[in-house]
């Protein structure tokens, strides 16, 4: 086992022993509370999508069946917690269980073939006349945390027109022309036309434009969606940094959004360099970031504890504190998982 791995296994039963729960006491079902020490009665969709996706990464690694049982308790957890179905109101929530439900069918062979079907269905009403897909159901709100996820959970399914018209309303309306950077999105009229862009910057937004493009890429060969990935990169390395280290976000939501953006980068780092250039950068802020969140850990019952700064000490978590988050977990889970991925290329050569 490589170092990173080691580690990415700590981070992986530190979340288990703190976080992971049965479902209101119901046998083989699983779902992670939102913050610990202590209780929480609000429903968190979209941090469970990430932490089953955490769980594909430590499958990924090492499949045992353990980790395929949990997979699938935690699955059947969020569907019964639901309680309506698979889907919410939230199109982006929707977006990142279908990508995780994805990955589950192709690594682990659990297809849920009920739960894609109903995603699909609530993703196509998504899409508005502005051509990108609305943060949730009736809002005049269309983002890229919304259309990012979607247009790579197209993407996968070999719906590369749909994939690819999503992205290029992001890239049409959302990118700042001096940073390179995509904006968070924009309030449009029932035509389509765009009023107004919020101009918010989060890594998870350039995170999901990356992915797109990389999956687009991949799946056409064109050559121009290879120049936004790459663009996408340096724009991150050059203003989303701190010493070379990923920005966070601090902790609610705001814990998953740097972890979303090393998901794609490892995407990213592992494509073909004549393809992306600046793949070795990526790996750079990947790694360089799980060397600072490893070194500024803190401990806790279970094994490591991870704040919303890489650069910073992390804290014992309390109730008042970023680091009880699941989610501020969940990214630091992430980024061991994707140091690891980087590792095993290393050493295969």
């Amino acid at each position: 086992m490589s170092v990173w791995a080691g580690r990415a296994a700590a981070a992986e039963r530190a979340v288990h022993t703190r976080h992971l729960r049965w479902l209101w006491g119901l046998p083989d079902t699983r779902l992670g509370l939102p913050g610990w020490p202590g209780r929480s009665a609000h429903w968190h969709y979209w941090w469970q999508a990430h932490l089953l996706d955490c769980m594909l990464d430590a499958y990924q690694r090492a499949p045992t069946q353990w980790r395929r049982d949990t997979i699938a308790a935690l699955a059947r957890g969020v569907r019964v917690r639901n309680i309506t179905g698979w889907v919410n109101d939230y199109y982006d929530d929707i977006a990142w269980l279908g990508l995780a439900l994805q990955r589950s069918a192709t690594l682990a062979g659990m297809r849920k073939p009920g739960a894609e079907q109903a995603i699909m269905r609530r993703l196509r009403s998504g899409r508005g006349p502005s051509g990108g897909m609305r943060w949730r159901v009736d809002d005049d709100f269309v983002n890229v945390p919304a259309t990012g996820p979607a247009a790579i959970f197209y993407a996968r399914r070999g719906n590369v027109g749909i994939a690819a018209s999503l992205v290029d309303w992001i890239l049409e309306h959302l990118i700042d022309p001096d940073t390179g950077l995509v904006f968070d999105g924009a309030r449009v009229n029932p035509d389509g036309s765009v009023r107004t862009v919020e101009r918010a910057v989060y890594s998870y937004c350039q995170g999901v434009l990356l992915g797109a493009c990389v999956e687009l890429g991949t799946a056409t060969g064109a050559p121009r969606w290879w120049r936004h990935a790459d663009r996408t990169v340096h724009a991150v390395a050059e203003h989303l940094t701190d010493g070379g280290v990923l920005r966070g976000h601090g902790g609610g939501d705001g814990g998953l959004f740097t972890g979303i953006l090393v998901r794609y980068l490892v995407l990213a780092a592992r494509a073909a360099p004549s393809e992306l250039p600046s793949g070795e950068t990526a790996a750079r802020l990947v790694l360089d970031s799980a060397e600072a969140a490893w070194r500024n850990r803190g401990v806790a019952g279970g094994g490591p504890v991870f704040g919303p700064q890489w650069r910073v000490p992390a804290l014992p978590p309390s109730s008042d504190r970023a680091e009880r988050d699941l989610s501020v977990q969940l990214s630091g889970w992430m980024l061991l998982e994707a140091a690891a991925v980087l590792s095993r290329r290393c050493e295969l050569g």
